[in-house]
């Protein structure tokens, strides 16, 4: 009996939200892991030390924020799952189950479909216009906060 590989979930290429994106090989049901955000778990300090990634874009990370203070650095040992935009209206969602992040959809997710998630960032400046902007969204949603900041 042979084994056939199972065909992948999702491949990146450029996206019309942001740089590059992660999209649905197949129909993804809803409900269903699609990947776990994975990297070089450091503590907050060592991030705020490592920041910025890219100084010429400062507010641009593969940082994911942990419930217990930790943070997933994707930048160092991170997958395709670094590479998923943020949207108002997001077709996944994370789940953080024992100190691991998995990207799970909210709704059928359709062949070619690109996924995202919220990425539901704060900021310990009070919230001004000029903050909104550094972290603008480009989604494309009908209710579109127009930032990747939570209200």
């Amino acid at each position: 009996m042979s084994h056939l590989p199972v065909p992948r979930l999702i491949h990146v290429h450029s996206s019309e939200v942001h740089g590059k994106g992660v999209f649905a090989t197949r129909h993804i049901a809803a409900g269903e892991t699609v990947i776990e955000y994975v990297g070089e778990v450091i503590s907050m300090a060592e991030a705020i030390r490592r920041h910025p990634h890219d100084p010429s874009n400062p507010d641009h990370t593969f940082y994911f924020h942990l419930d217990d203070g930790t943070v997933i650095d994707a930048l160092y040992g991170g997958n395709d799952s670094k590479w998923i935009n943020h949207s108002c209206r997001p077709n996944c969602e994370p789940d953080e189950r024992q100190g691991r992040i998995f990207i799970m959809t909210r709704r059928p997710v359709f062949k070619g479909e690109e996924l995202t998630f919220d990425y539901g960032l704060y900021s310990d400046e009070p919230m001004t216009e000029a903050l909104r902007a550094r972290y603008v969204c480009r989604c494309g949603a009908s209710k579109c906060r127009g930032t990747m900041l939570s209200d």
